[in-house]
């Protein structure tokens, strides 16, 4: 196991709930916390295993959103841009409510930060910094 595969190992140990695969549900907590980079780190491995699997395309879209805010974080908004773009390509594959993410909710919010990012706004300077909530999958 690699240095990399620990640390996620280790990281993942705190994002259990319920049936949903703790890679899952840490990438929701990393995000909403603005560890953009670590949220990705941590869905990666379960796009990896599925990349060409029912859900690669899914987990690829939320990977590049994570990164585009990556890109926020440095002041980079053109390749941010492009990977919101990205991430919209792959989530509008997927029905409105996917693995309890409501998809809607999540490329409207994608559609207006790249609206943002054309007026030189940056997501990150506003007041409500951006969040993914997952839905009640009981």
């Amino acid at each position: 196991m690699s240095g990399k595969d620990k640390r996620i190992a280790e990281v993942t140990g705190h994002f259990s709930r319920g049936k949903l695969d703790p890679h899952f549900t840490g990438f929701f907590a990393l995000f909403n916390r603005q560890k953009f980079f670590e949220a990705h780190e941590i869905l990666e491995h379960l796009w990896l295993a599925d990349k060409h699997g029912p859900n690669g395309n899914f987990y690829k879209g939320l990977i590049q959103l994570a990164g585009a805010f990556v890109h926020l974080q440095k002041n980079r908004s053109q390749p941010a841009a492009a990977l919101f773009k990205l991430a919209l390509v792959n989530l509008e594959k997927y029905p409105r409510i996917h693995e309890q993410l409501n998809l809607e909710t999540v490329c409207g919010s994608v559609r207006q930060w790249l609206e943002d990012l054309e007026r030189t706004i940056n997501p990150l300077a506003a007041a409500d910094p951006p969040e993914l909530r997952l839905e009640s999958g009981e």
